[in-house]
């Protein structure tokens, strides 16, 4: 499958934590061994939320390829580079967005769920609602065969699909139309029950140590109904045993049935799943220990990761010029 083109990237806004690793790293790490992969730090797609605050901006892109390297990415399998370091996708972004509806831009599901969930921000701006044409850009300036995405991300990638075809009508084929690639990814829930995300600061972090990740295991929201130890508890509604049921699968059964009949408590069963969570980073902290020792290899990933996309994006960018006539 090396002809066969796999693109993918992640916002720089701030460590990755474990619901991106079940939700999208430990599926690249996978497609590394099978496609020519290329994956990328969405730093120009982190300022259209983040904007305002670029204080961490440097900082965070560090942490994300260091987390990318831990999670077990490989420069010598797959590309790791910077977005905003590919100066090719700003022209193609601008190119499309002269192409590209409004009203395909204003239906964009995303665009009014983010409003609504972020109206503590200004975000009301044509970055933000252009972003589709630059996530456009992304993907088919490396002219990708796959993009790998949850159902829920289906849209984007359609959105994307329209692109290419309007461009081709108009001008001449340039762009193939990229095919979502289905990831049935294990999706944990945050420390408080809801969504995991940073903006809500109820995650794991992918380099959280054992005291860091103890407190916070123990900080986890259980059933409410459970008032005393041997109260009978209800897993089904327990983030606790949700984590279970990804980092100790030779437990669950009987985790759950000492949950319902209110012969183990809630302490014992954090404690279990901090050890078990633990144990399953080991591997992840001890890459991540060696970046962290050599700093300057953050720089070599991306320098090579960054000369391999420059060159083929220039290509792509080569040929869009010249379908549109604008080649002098």
């Amino acid at each position: 499958m090396e002809n066969k083109v796999v693109l993918s990237g992640a916002r720089p806004t701030g460590a990755l934590h474990i619901g991106n690793y079940f939700g999208a790293v430990a599926n690249w790490v996978k497609l590394q061994e099978e496609y020519d992969c290329y994956f990328f730090v969405a730093d120009w797609h982190a300022l259209t939320t983040g904007y305002e605050d670029t204080s961490t901006y440097k900082e965070n892109i560090t942490e994300v390829v260091m987390d990318l390297y831990a999670a077990g990415l490989d420069m010598n399998k797959c590309n790791i580079f910077l977005q905003s370091a590919i100066k090719s996708h700003a022209e193609l972004y601008l190119l499309f967005s002269m192409i590209t509806p409004l009203s395909w831009l204003e239906r964009c599901p995303t665009y009014k769920d983010m409003l609504t969930q972020l109206s503590e921000k200004n975000i009301k701006t044509h970055g933000f609602l252009g972003y589709p044409c630059l996530q456009a850009a992304d993907i088919l300036i490396y002219q990708a065969d796959f993009v790998p995405v949850g159902e829920d991300q289906l849209p984007h990638i359609e959105l994307t699909r329209e692109i290419a075809r309007r461009f081709n009508f108009l001008y001449e084929e340039v762009f193939p139309e990229p095919a979502p690639l289905l990831t049935k990814s294990k999706v944990l829930p945050g420390l408080d029950g809801r969504k995991m995300s940073k903006s809500y600061g109820n995650t794991i972090a992918l380099k959280d140590r054992s005291e860091v990740l103890t407190k916070k295991v123990m900080s986890m929201i259980t059933d409410p109904n459970r008032i005393k130890r041997t109260d009978p508890g209800n897993p089904e509604i327990c983030s606790v045993f949700a984590y279970h049921k990804i980092f100790n699968e030779a437990e669950v059964e009987e985790i759950q049935s000492s949950c319902k009949a209110g012969s183990i408590g809630c302490v014992q069963c954090k404690k279990n799943l901090a050890a078990k969570i633990a144990k399953f980073l080991e591997p992840i902290h001890e890459r991540r220990a060696y970046i962290e020792a050599n700093p300057k290899l953050v720089d070599e990933i991306l320098e090579k990761g960054n000369k391999v996309a420059i060159l083929r994006a220039e290509e792509t960018l080569k040929a869009a010029r010249k379908a549109m006539k604008i080649d002098w």
